[in-house]
């Protein structure tokens, strides 16, 4: 089973493809501001590193957070999108094992279908400006 990892809670944003539990590639880069412009350019050329097609993505494994909001909020919306569209399993854990417990649910058979993020906090609503 081919797997798609995504993890954009702070600067550098992390993407990596499994088969199973066997890491193919991982790429890391410093997506910043720029997450929401780089982050399907740099899934396609994850892929093709590999020879393959985003359709061939057959789960989804997200890490939920806490962490940036904005960083977050755009990975975890590309990866619901893309779950949906390619009607695969998306799961998502926390912690520093997220990605190998993933893996394991997804080979377990679970699907969240949509994952919400999971900020750390609040949100820090301000006063607006008069």
């Amino acid at each position: 089973m081919l797997i798609l990892t995504i993890r954009t809670d702070k600067p550098e944003a992390e993407l990596g493809l499994y088969e199973d539990d066997k890491q193919l590639t991982y790429l890391h880069w410093q997506a910043h501001r720029e997450l929401a412009e780089t982050i399907h350019q740099q899934m396609r050329d994850i892929l093709m590193s590999q020879q393959k097609e985003l359709r061939e993505v057959q789960a989804l494994a997200v890490y939920e957070g806490p962490g940036s909001f904005t960083g977050l909020r755009i990975g975890v919306s590309v990866a619901n999108a893309l779950a949906n569209s390619l009607q695969v399993p998306i799961v998502a854990r926390t912690g520093d094992n997220w990605m190998a417990q993933c893996i394991a649910a997804i080979q377990g058979g679970e699907n969240t279908s949509i994952v919400i993020p999971e900020y750390g906090a609040l949100p820090n609503i301000t006063t607006p400006r008069k």
